[in-house]
């Protein structure tokens, strides 16, 4: 004999067992549809050339999968001076600026556009302090990057800088629009 615990679990089983539609009964998931357009932000990602000389933009990609956002543009390239200086206008007069130049031109690095709801300030979460000694285990250079010169990944920190960011690594028609299957799954009611 059943327990208590088993009542109306036992009673649809005993109903299915007799043919009768008892799913029926049951409540049907409800989806509530993905959020609103306006709330799906685009930021730029860098997998820098430690990342990719380390083979981590793997792991870098997972992450962001993992999370929930969603892929929109990728290449692999060299980075030229000009197209560095300007992504880090606001630091070529700064000291470090010559080993920062030298360190991004060292190799190939992987340039990604991810989408999704507040992935701006999700991402810099995601990413940690720039500081390696001071980002927290768990996050992208906690986990892989040992220095602040060889930080791993590079992520836009606000939605305007992303904007601006974007247009620099990409051409518009290089973004792809497309609809993912799992948004009701991931952004829920």
């Amino acid at each position: 004999p059943a327990g208590p615990a088993m009542g109306s679990l036992g009673r649809l089983a005993r109903s299915l067992l007799r043919g009768q539609p008892g799913l029926s009964r049951l409540p049907r998931p409800r989806c509530y549809g993905s959020a609103p357009s306006e709330l799906q932000e685009k930021t730029l990602v860098l997998a820098k050339p430690d990342a990719v000389q380390r083979r981590l933009v793997g792991n870098v990609i997972q992450r962001f999968e993992q999370r929930g956002f969603k892929l929109v543009a990728m290449k692999l390239l060299q980075a030229d001076q000009g197209l560095l200086d300007k992504h880090y206008q606001q630091l070529r007069q700064k000291p470090f600026y010559p080993a920062l130049l030298a360190y991004m031109t060292s190799g190939p690095l992987v340039a990604m556009v991810w989408e999704g709801y507040n992935v701006v300030r999700s991402t810099r979460a995601m990413v940690g302090d720039t500081n390696s000694a001071m980002a927290a285990a768990g996050t992208i250079r906690g986990d892989f990057s040992m220095h602040v010169s060889r930080n791993v990944v590079h992520a836009s920190d606000s939605v305007e800088t992303a904007q601006r960011e974007i247009s620099f690594w990409f051409q518009r028609d290089e973004l792809v629009a497309w609809e993912s299957r799992d948004q009701d799954y991931t952004y829920g009611p």
